[in-house]
């Protein structure tokens, strides 16, 4: 088991390598969504499968949005004799909007649990970068609050200008080093004994200004 997280982690090492990841430093959004996508990346590489019922239930709430609108646009009565589809859709509208809210919030990624881990319940990841602001965090706590298998909520907030270079590429093992030192604090996993931990924060050190 620990020669497959051995390999995965080393094929992980020549990709970052072989594919350097650049983003525009001039663009909030743009950093962020590589951080999200590369810490997605590092929590699945650990063994957690992604849960897509939440995105599958995105999908579905965004087709019944857009099918009201669609009845509430060719409705074939007028006002006021279709004043009661009117409602129903301005009811339902903000209704579904502020599901999509409660359940997703600022997360970019639920999971299972990994295989045969002991844990019952998965993660939720989420992000953070305030408008006009530098500061990036990434938060982690269990999928099912209430489960007594539920870890405690940890968070890492830091400058995105710890794992940039001046030129916009990613000091991906620097990043590396931090997502899995904040997945190895929820798991209480010890860094010494992570394969991720010793392998993969080698690459892509340079200095970072």
């Amino acid at each position: 088991m620990a020669s497959n997280n051995n390999s995965t982690a080393s094929d992980s090492s020549s990709d970052v390598k072989k594919n350097p990841k650049k983003t525009n430093l001039l663009d909030p959004n743009s950093i962020k969504h590589l951080l999200d996508e590369t810490a997605t990346e590092i929590v699945t590489s650990r063994g957690y499968k992604e849960d897509v019922k939440l995105s599958n239930m995105k999908l579905l709430i965004g087709s019944i949005i857009i099918i009201i609108a669609l009845i509430a646009q060719f409705y074939p009565k007028k006002f006021p004799e279709n004043k009661d589809i009117l409602i129903g859709c301005i009811i339902l509208y903000p209704l579904l909007l502020v599901i999509i809210y409660t359940k997703e919030k600022n997360a970019i990624l639920f999971t299972h649990p990994p295989s045969g881990s002991f844990n019952s319940t998965g993660l939720v990841v989420s992000s953070k970068l305030p408008k006009f602001s530098d500061m990036y965090t990434l938060s982690i706590s269990s999928s099912d609050t209430k489960s007594i298998s539920a870890g405690k909520p940890v968070q890492l907030t830091k400058s995105v200008t710890q794992w940039f270079t001046k030129d916009g590429i990613l000091a991906e093992g620097l990043f590396w080093k931090d997502v899995n030192g904040l997945v190895n604090k929820y798991t209480g996993e010890s860094n010494k004994n992570n394969v991720y931990e010793s392998i993969v924060p080698d690459i892509n050190k340079e200095n970072v200004e």
